[in-house]
């Protein structure tokens, strides 16, 4: 099980919108990993089941779905992707 705070950005290729995903993630400084599935259809099959979504790029945090790139651009810009991203401070020390 992921960690609330893995962010895991599934890709193919080629794939514009997969590259700017990841390129606005790593401009943010947000550490991701990425699952290519190019060549994977049983892998694009448990994707789908995953997200509903057959479209690239899917971002998820934790085993919450992001969207596309469309969606984490606007998570982006209002501010969502970063309390997304944001360490939970549950039992932490101070």
């Amino acid at each position: 099980m992921p960690d609330a705070n893995d962010v895991i950005v599934y890709t193919t290729e080629p794939c514009g919108f997969c590259r700017q995903a990841k390129a606005l993630l790593s401009a943010r400084g947000f550490a991701f990993s990425e699952i290519n599935l190019a060549k994977d259809p049983q892998g694009r099959a448990e994707l789908v089941a995953l997200t509903g979504q057959m479209t690239f790029p899917q971002v998820l945090v934790g085993e919450r779905s992001v969207g596309g790139f469309r969606e984490l651009v606007e998570a982006d810009r209002d501010g969502s992707l970063e309390e997304l991203l944001r360490p939970s401070s549950n039992g932490g020390p101070a």
